[in-house]
């Protein structure tokens, strides 16, 4: 298997982080403690780093100050969302959930959906994506 890893960008200028690997180790914490540096963070209403990114799955860490609304949008893939921290309400399917610290839930691609921070939400996002044929 070829290893891939990020490249540097200003907002993130060490690089070289393994992003697709036989085993690729994730230090949550870490990451978490990275984004809120960042000035991305500090200037809007959120930040999110790819932890992450091989064909079939990408796993996000995204970040949401308290207020800050992802619209209503589908994506491609089946997703499922971990709250790491915080509290949000997610909307999909003429439903309402809120996501508390710990819990986590499910969604098949093509629905509509969107996500509300009721408080500062950190959450982890895994999204299928296409498979080579």
């Amino acid at each position: 298997m070829e290893e891939k890893f990020n490249e540097a960008t200003q907002q993130r200028p060490e690089g070289d982080r393994a992003m697709d690997a036989t085993l690729v180790t994730i230090d949550l914490p870490l990451f978490i403690k990275r984004i809120k540096q960042e000035s991305t963070w500090k200037d809007s209403d959120r930040n999110a780093v790819t932890v992450f990114k091989t064909n079939g799955m990408r796993l996000v860490l995204v970040a949401l100050h308290a207020g800050a609304e992802l619209k209503t949008h589908t994506v491609d893939g089946i997703i499922s969302v971990q709250v790491i921290d915080g509290k949000m309400k997610f909307n999909a399917d003429n439903r309402s959930v809120e996501l508390n610290t710990g819990q986590m839930l499910a969604l098949h691609k093509g629905i509509p959906h969107s996500v509300l921070a009721i408080e500062e939400t950190i959450f982890l996002l895994t999204l299928t994506t296409t498979l080579e044929k």
